[in-house]
């Protein structure tokens, strides 16, 4: 992966040389419980010191969970909707938080979800929900707030919202194809085109992973990517809850 490396470190050169921080968060998510692979992504984030939020999904978590983070200063815990069920049409894309069901219902599991997640996981709990799929019927989101949330995250560049986003930019999963990890000189040049906007625009690089079907790949790629970017000094991996907290980095 020397080349992607290279791609990388010229961009982050290039804000050093103007006195500029690349602020990235990791988002990872469907988790659940404890499993080898959350494992794994603990192990390789707190080798690297790079905060991570885990997008939970409420109706199927537990104590278990919480347990297991509780030795993970590092990461914390947002909502990833309620079930992850999908109530879609076959001819629509998935969907949880869209107008298939009546609003109540939707808001409703996702106070639940708040009020479940928030008990399990204390001050790790980030008032942020993370739809799934990274989609929500957008009349849904002035409600929000009434709710407890503070903020969403999607998957994209962020768009004006009744509620702050921070979005992930950067998937490293092939959905469409092998769904196994992406290229990493293709993921490089995605990473590089979000550095360039924020040069110009702020926000910060969001990385979007899955830790429940990684490949090879993938934990390679993560490593690498790691690797590059906590050594550089104009780069700062950052908790979410900083960017929200931080003015001087709009998103």
């Amino acid at each position: 992966m020397d080349d992607f490396g290279e791609i990388l470190d010229r961009e982050l050169d290039r804000w050093q040389q103007a006195g500029k921080i690349a602020y990235f968060w990791l988002r990872d998510d469907d988790a659940i419980e404890p499993t080898t692979p959350l494992d794994r992504l603990l192990e390789l984030s707190g080798t690297f010191s790079v905060p991570l939020t885990l997008a939970v999904i409420p109706a199927r978590t537990g104590e278990a969970l919480g347990d297991r983070l509780q030795r993970e200063p590092l990461c914390s815990v947002a909502v990833h909707g309620w079930s992850h069920r999908n109530y879609a049409n076959a001819d629509e894309k998935k969907q949880e938080l869209g107008r298939h069901r009546p609003a109540e219902d939707v808001l409703g599991e996702l106070k639940q979800g708040f009020d479940l997640l928030s008990h399990l996981h204390g001050e790790r709990f980030i008032p942020m929900l993370i739809p799934p799929w990274n989609r929500i019927d957008a009349a849904l989101v002035p409600h929000l707030t009434g709710l407890g949330y503070r903020a969403l995250s999607v998957y994209g560049p962020e768009k004006p919202s009744a509620l702050p986003l921070v979005n992930t930019h950067v998937d490293v999963m092939d959905w469409h194809g092998t769904r196994g990890g992406r290229d990493p000189q293709a993921l490089a040049v995605e990473i590089v085109a979000r550095l360039r906007h924020m040069f110009a625009h702020g926000g910060a690089m969001g990385l979007l992973t899955h830790h429940l079907v990684h490949d090879a790949a993938v934990w390679d790629f993560m490593s690498a990517l790691f690797e590059v970017t906590v050594r550089h000094p104009a780069c700062r991996w950052t908790p979410v809850a900083d960017l929200l907290q931080a003015p001087e980095i709009p998103v």
